[in-house]
């Protein structure tokens, strides 16, 4: 079952030899890290919850025809109460439906109510309200360009250590090994994939993952990374929100945004 905010096009605008692209947005998360209150998706930030601007952000794109957002699963009419109480892009259609329990299960059900011509997908967190269009590009290029998933992603500042996690919280970690750094790149969304290799990893993968890029990796198919942005940082700690607030207000004072 779908609650739409706006009727979705019969014909998305898009080239013949392009497939159009559709986004799912999982917004179901409680965000308990960021303390008590509402959702996370629907933290404010500088005034506007944190699912709009991740909307607006992909709904930037000239490609993205169609957001499907998967709110909480007793929140749908307040989310859509949401997106149409806030000014977003009029060449752009937006779906809501009740999300599930799980980040996986949330994805899955948006998955679901895309209508059938839109074979490019991007899942995207309603936590990184901030990304730039640029990646969004990025990723939906080097699906069209063939690649059956797409990530963007960034080298690493720090050094990275495996461990042995403690018994107890808190409690000193062994240290196993020193991963090469140079081989290794932080991962963000939107990720992006040929339809039918997203449906096929979610009807196949039933263990808890942390996204669906390694869903796509158990299938044995490749996954392939563009260049992420430093923007694009998820919000999940209160240090985040206000890290986001200062990034809005550089843009605001050099872009007018």
């Amino acid at each position: 079952m779908t609650d739409e905010t706006r009727p979705v096009s019969a014909q998305p605008p898009a080239s013949p030899a392009q497939p159009p692209v559709a986004a799912v947005i999982p917004a179901a998360g409680r965000g308990v890290r960021l303390g008590p209150g509402a959702p996370k998706a629907l933290r404010a930030l500088n005034g506007t919850p944190m699912l709009i601007h991740a909307i607006r952000a992909l709904a930037a794109s000239r490609h993205v025809s169609l957001v499907v957002v998967a709110a909480p699963p007793d929140g749908a009419a307040e989310v859509k109460s949401l997106l149409d109480a806030h000014a977003l892009p009029e060449r752009t259609d937006f779906l809501v439906v009740p999300g599930g329990e799980s980040r996986q299960e949330s994805v899955k059900l948006g998955l679901d109510a895309l209508p059938p011509e839109y074979g490019v997908v991007l899942v995207h967190d309603a936590a990184r309200p901030l990304v730039p269009v640029d990646t969004v590009d990025a990723v939906i290029e080097a699906v069209r360009d063939g690649a059956r998933a797409v990530v963007p992603a960034l080298p690493l500042a720090d050094t990275v250590k495996e461990v042995e996690p403690a018994a107890v919280a808190g409690d000193p970690e062994p240290v196993l090994g020193t991963p090469e750094r140079a081989r290794l790149r932080a991962v963000q969304t939107p990720q992006g994939f040929d339809r039918a290799a997203l449906v096929r990893a979610h009807e196949s993968v039933t263990g808890d993952v942390t996204d669906d890029a390694s869903m796509v990796e158990q299938l044995g198919l490749a996954v392939v990374a563009v260049p992420g942005h430093e923007e694009a940082f998820k919000v999940t700690r209160p240090l985040d929100l206000v890290l986001a607030e200062a990034v809005l207000a550089r843009r605001r004072l050099n872009d007018g945004f």
